[in-house]
């Protein structure tokens, strides 16, 4: 696919995307593919590899005669970063977010835990140079470079655990703190004692403390639940 046609499709399939996660089209509506290409201006087979990320991703399903039907929100793949992005971007977000920040507050406190006995020293030297980074853009609202360093940490813990379950949530826990960024739920900058928790949690995960990782990780998530409480509610 050439580099406009690569444009187009991500056009199309943003917009979809956006539309039925918002509820534009309820469950049950169908998206007719001839419509859509004149709708878009883009051929049969753009709206066609369009259907199938949406299809793999359980928004539709494609019925002979039919078309393509919107199925039940319940059946969608949650989890994946483009789904979470676009519901992001609508008016749920508040809900979604919580969704999400609880999710990370049951996953990531474990997860800095076993960090705590499987990272290796690579690894530690990753989780401190990424919370570090985290201080030097903690100052001067430069939320894009904190964003930036904070993603890496919090990949680095979800791998370090040594599970690889943990790990795969690490494009999850990137879309959740990035739309927090991008959508103004933060403040003009970070809050000091998450950051100093953040530079806390890479400690304790190189001396090997794994009940201190766990319960330092379980203040940041309670501390993200409460921003929202105030920003999101």
């Amino acid at each position: 696919m050439t580099t406009e046609g690569r444009g187009l499709h991500t056009h199309v399939l943003d917009t979809l995307g956006l539309a039925i996660t918002a509820g534009e089209y309820p469950q049950g509506s169908v998206l007719r593919t001839d419509e859509v290409a004149q709708r878009f201006d883009v051929s049969r087979t753009v709206v066609r590899e369009v259907v199938r990320v949406l299809e793999s991703m359980h928004l539709v399903e494609s019925r002979r005669r039919v078309g393509v039907t919107v199925r039940p929100a319940e059946e969608w793949n949650v989890y994946d970063p483009r789904v979470i992005r676009w519901r992001l971007a609508g008016a749920d977000r508040p809900r979604q977010l919580r969704s999400l920040t609880v999710l990370r507050s049951a996953v990531e406190p474990v997860a800095a835990g076993l960090a705590a006995v499987n990272a290796t020293p690579e690894q530690c030297a990753a989780l401190t140079e990424e919370a570090l980074g985290m201080v030097a853009t903690s100052r001067g609202q430069q939320l894009e470079g904190y964003l930036r360093h904070d993603i890496a940490f919090h990949r680095v813990v979800l791998g370090a655990s040594g599970n690889e379950m943990f790990a795969r949530l690490g494009d999850v826990v990137a879309e959740v703190l990035a739309g927090r960024t991008h959508h103004h739920v933060m403040f003009d900058d970070p809050d000091p004692a998450a950051v100093t928790l953040h530079v806390q949690v890479a400690e304790a995960v190189r001396e090997g403390d794994a009940a201190r990782a766990e319960r330092l990780t379980r203040e940041i998530a309670v501390g993200a639940l409460q921003e929202l409480d105030v920003l999101a509610p």
